[in-house]
């Protein structure tokens, strides 16, 4: 697996890291070097951020897309190669074809497998996963072994917010805690301000695009609503299901269902 985040190389540079470049193509290339297609050949190259490609690097691309060669650059030697293609965005293709910044052939020719990754706040069972994976990863490297876990308090807090700044602003927000945190476990105290406010447990409206069925974003939007509503009735009831079930209208059973649905603990609001 070979990754390149395009977003983060100068326009200048972008097409000699993909496909690589000749002793004296340019200044400064006083070597032949392989680009990241001849790296991965025979495996995965994965272009994270691809909407920022240069239009002439697009062509190029697509040339390899579909024929699996191109041209080092400073060479007219052809070179080929069997490359996987793993392509990521933030931004909306479509709307990219549409305003002229991305070549609709290439984007038919990427877009043939979709996975759609939903924002963190329409999907919190993963909240305390990803928490996890980050309070071990900083643990290490900021020297914090006596940090040992993530209290019920402060993962609480973790699954109402918001998220704006959605995988990204977690993990920030986690190597804050392990530097503030007097051990064993993050509690609420470390983390941020904005998460303890009581706006950051606002209804979040989920993401859609038009070429999603009405069903389904009537669907997720419902879900949405729901998981809301049941935060705050445990924490109005402090996880008492019987007062909070009768409080909703309905039996404890249906309401131990859908907290399970949501991936929440009665525990988790005492």
């Amino acid at each position: 697996l070979v990754t390149l985040n395009c977003a983060v190389l100068p326009v200048a540079l972008i097409e000699a890291e993909l496909f690589g470049h000749e002793r004296g193509a340019f200044t400064g290339a006083a070597v032949a070097r392989l680009g990241r297609f001849e790296a991965a050949d025979g495996g995965t190259l994965f272009l994270d951020e691809v909407a920022t490609l240069p239009l002439r690097v697009q062509e190029k691309l697509l040339r390899v897309v579909e024929y699996g060669a191109f041209e080092r650059v400073g060479s007219s030697k052809p070179t080929t190669v069997d490359v996987r293609i793993v392509a990521a965005t933030n931004a909306s293709l479509e709307d990219a074809v549409a305003e002229g910044t991305f070549r609709e052939d290439l984007y038919y020719r990427l877009n043939v497998v979709q996975l759609s990754i939903p924002p963190l706040r329409d999907r919190p069972e993963d909240i305390p996963l990803l928490a996890e994976v980050f309070r071990a990863k900083f643990g290490a490297s900021l020297s914090r072994p006596d940090i040992r876990g993530i209290d019920r308090q402060a993962t609480a807090r973790l699954k109402d917010y918001g998220w704006p700044g959605n995988v990204r602003e977690l993990e920030n927000v986690i190597e804050r805690a392990v530097i503030l945190a007097a051990g064993p476990e993050i509690a609420e105290g470390d983390l941020p301000e904005r998460l303890k406010r009581a706006d950051a447990r606002r209804t979040p409206v989920p993401n859609f695009d038009l070429d999603e069925p009405l069903l389904s974003v009537v669907s997720r939007v419902q879900n949405a609503v729901e998981r809301e509503y049941l935060k705050r009735l445990l924490r109005r009831y402090k996880g008492r299901l019987g007062r909070a079930a009768e409080h909703a209208g309905i039996n404890r059973r249906t309401l131990y269902t859908k907290m399970q649905n949501h991936g929440m603990r009665r525990d988790d609001f005492r």
